[in-house]
């Protein structure tokens, strides 16, 4: 059986790859408007890393980490999410000396191992921001806003933000005795993972998909019940700014995020029509993960998007750009003799920056017209011996069905001319 690409995993074909570069190009587009600049890193990082970063009780570091030992028999991972990978970046390439906060994006393939459903895969893409070095509500409110502008920009409607507060360590442990007694008679009932959480992290037992650990929580505390004064004013004046920025946004006191360094805001963008996981971007705050893998107190704040998700929504609501043709011209030699001269022509075309392109296959004539047609090819433009003989080239506009000749000596400007009015 012939060898085929692992489970969970896509070809990116031409015909839609370009709709992933409109997004990519989008994103850089905003990214650059809201003064962010782009950071890269490993595929793979040292497993502490995650273990550390985004939480031993969570799914990601349990159960879907693409983990394995190098030859120096140090264990490595695939990275399942890049907010970790930045930070720390952040302390080892002394971000941190630079003039904060510091504005970073980031786009780029994840790797988990889960049960690939709509719109999920095992090797995925994200496109996701951070801010290290202040906490103040309006940082929050930015990121949000950014994530806003971009998804208005790609044109989607029917966006809301669903956020909340989760409160910080101080408060956090109110919640935590608040949460663990009203689930106390009830923890037997709870599926197993949510057990293991009930002392280690109860808070996360709210983000469970199970219907019946759903059921069973229902009127349990949440952390806006137990907000401290600094959390709770954080809180109003990010929600007070989210208004002022014209975000439609909902306040969902059981929206904890599935990540254990989250601390006061946390938020998701949530769309219809893309099956059973309608959230299309997520993040919050995290002041403690800086610290939490080496580094100085440092506050952040970021998101993170699928862009698989994204397109799928984008798909559903018809918002994906028409395609446009991917060459303005085509030469067509005819014949052998014109075959070197029309090949030197094809390649000054391509040095003015003309997208153009040529029959590899020697076929006739009609079956390249058809060949320039089927590509949405704007002009053919023919050399034969005919051609060759007056020096001239037979430029045939295939949108208008009308030809001309030009001479040879002015041809490449007289295309140049064309492409660059657009006709």
């Amino acid at each position: 059986m012939a060898i085929q690409r692992p489970k969970g995993t896509q070809d990116l074909l031409p015909g839609t790859i370009e709709q992933w570069h409109y997004l990519e190009e989008t994103i850089r587009s905003v990214c650059r408007e809201f003064g962010y600049e782009e950071i890269r890193t490993p595929m793979f990082e040292a497993t502490e890393l995650f273990q550390r970063g985004v939480g031993q009780t969570t799914d990601i570091v349990k159960k879907e980490m693409y983990t394995f030992l190098d030859k120096g028999d140090r264990s490595m991972t695939l990275r399942p999410e890049m907010t970790a990978s930045v930070c720390r970046a952040y302390v080892e390439d002394k971000l941190h000396g630079q003039p904060q906060p510091v504005k970073l994006y980031y786009m780029g393939p994840m790797f988990r191992y889960e049960r690939p459903q709509s719109g999920r895969y095992r090797q995925f893409h994200q496109f996701g921001v951070e801010v290290l070095g202040a906490d103040q509500p309006l940082v929050d409110a930015e990121v949000i806003s950014l994530v806003w502008n971009l998804y208005k920009r790609l044109g989607l409607v029917g966006l809301e933000v669903h956020v909340n507060s989760v409160g910080c360590p101080t408060c956090r442990a109110e919640h935590r005795k608040q949460l663990q007694e009203f689930l106390d008679t009830r923890q037997n009932e709870l599926c197993s993972d949510c057990q293991e959480r009930f002392e280690r992290n109860p808070l996360r037992i709210l983000d469970c998909k199970n219907t019946s650990c759903q059921t069973l929580t229902t009127g349990a505390p949440t952390t806006k019940d137990t907000l401290c004064e600094e959390c709770s004013t954080h809180f109003e004046g990010v929600l007070t700014l989210l208004s002022a920025a014209g975000v439609a946004y909902r306040v969902n006191p059981r929206l904890v995020r599935g990540l254990d360094y989250y601390t006061k805001t946390a938020f998701e963008v949530m769309v219809e029509e893309i099956g059973a996981q309608s959230a299309i971007c997520g993040g919050g705050r995290y002041d403690k993960l800086v610290e939490e893998i080496g580094g100085s107190p440092t506050p952040g704040i970021g998101f993170a998007m699928g862009i698989e998700r994204v397109l799928a929504a984008l798909q559903v609501q018809n918002k994906l750009p028409q395609e446009k043709p991917k060459l303005f011209a085509m030469v067509i030699p005819l014949g052998e003799k014109a075959q070197n001269k029309a090949f030197s022509i094809l390649c000054e075309l391509r040095n003015q920056g003309i997208p153009v392109g040529m029959d590899l296959l020697s076929r006739g004539l009609k079956a390249q017209l058809k060949a320039a047609d089927r590509q949405h090819v704007r002009y053919a433009l023919m050399l034969g011996e005919a051609e060759l003989e007056k020096n001239v080239l037979l430029v045939r506009d295939l949108t208008l069905g009308e030809q001309n000749e030009v001479p040879l000596a002015s041809a490449v400007e007289e295309i140049n001319k064309k492409y660059q009015r657009g006709v």
